[in-house]
């Protein structure tokens, strides 16, 4: 597949996304969205959390269609909406990464403020997220039977929903956070120093790298975390090297310790 202009690409995201109040992404986003829409494409991301401004599913509907009509994508992708959220997903990739989820050992880092530090959990030790992650999966297998070309849209009922602990799983980080939801959006992680993972990747000649995942894990649990890291690192090269859209893949990490910390 040949990539379109970049000023096609930053069009059809002005033309589709920035009409009436919802104002126009500029340009250096219109050209991350259109990149991370390609990496769902491709495999290299389960899901992308639209959250460039205002628009609408509708409204996405009609960019993704646009880049569709460019050339830029030559596969149907889905839009699925969890509360006011939009995801733009690949039903197939994140049917099978979710499916992976429910059959592997997926870790989670327990964040709750009751707690003094951040704790290892696993998904057998959280049965109501292991429900919604099975709903989840239920839901994109019957996507995937009538998978066809085009862009297509669906919403879940999510009422009571941790979205932080969903959407880090449908994101594809390797330990999501979680916590108790009845303690309020609070956690432990404030002056916790947190090792933050970065990962990019080079895609249009010229341009800066792209920035295809960000996350982070407390400092104090990552030699129990490694291994689980490193394997999700392993898994993410070999998948890059399947394709040819994306190259030179750079995983790189930092420590940071922050006053508070948004979930």
């Amino acid at each position: 597949m040949a990539t379109p202009n970049p000023q096609l690409l930053v069009a059809a995201a002005q033309q589709t996304l920035g009409m009436g109040k919802r104002r126009s992404p500029p340009r250096a986003t219109c050209l991350h969205l259109a990149a991370e829409v390609l990496a769902v494409a491709r495999g290299l991301k389960p899901a992308l959390l639209y959250d460039c401004n205002c628009a609408g599913a509708s409204q996405i509907q009609s960019y993704l269609e646009e880049l569709q009509r460019l050339g830029f994508l030559t596969l149907g992708l889905h839009i699925l909406q969890l509360g006011e959220n939009s995801l733009i997903i690949s039903p197939e990739h994140a049917c099978q990464h979710l499916e992976e989820v429910l059959l592997g050992p997926l870790t989670f880092v327990d964040v709750s403020s009751t707690q003094p530090h951040p704790v290892i959990r696993s998904l057998d030790q959280l049965p109501d997220l292991k429900g919604l992650v099975a709903e989840i999966v239920t839901h994109l297998q019957g996507l995937r039977r009538n998978l066809f070309p085009a862009v297509s849209c669906s919403r879940l009922l999510s009422t009571g929903w941790n979205f932080c602990t969903v959407f880090g799983i449908l994101l594809g980080y390797p330990v999501p956070y979680t916590f108790h939801l009845n303690q309020g959006d609070d956690n432990c992680l404030a002056l916790t120093p947190l090792r933050v993972f970065t990962v990019r990747a080079t895609w249009l000649l010229g341009y800066p790298p792209v920035l295809l995942y960000s996350f982070s894990v407390p400092e104090s649990l990552f030699l129990a975390l490694r291994d689980i890291v490193n394997t999700w690192k392993e898994d993410l090269t070999t998948r890059c090297q399947t394709q040819s859209d994306f190259a030179d893949l750079s995983i790189s990490s930092e420590i940071v310790t922050l006053p508070a910390v948004a979930l």
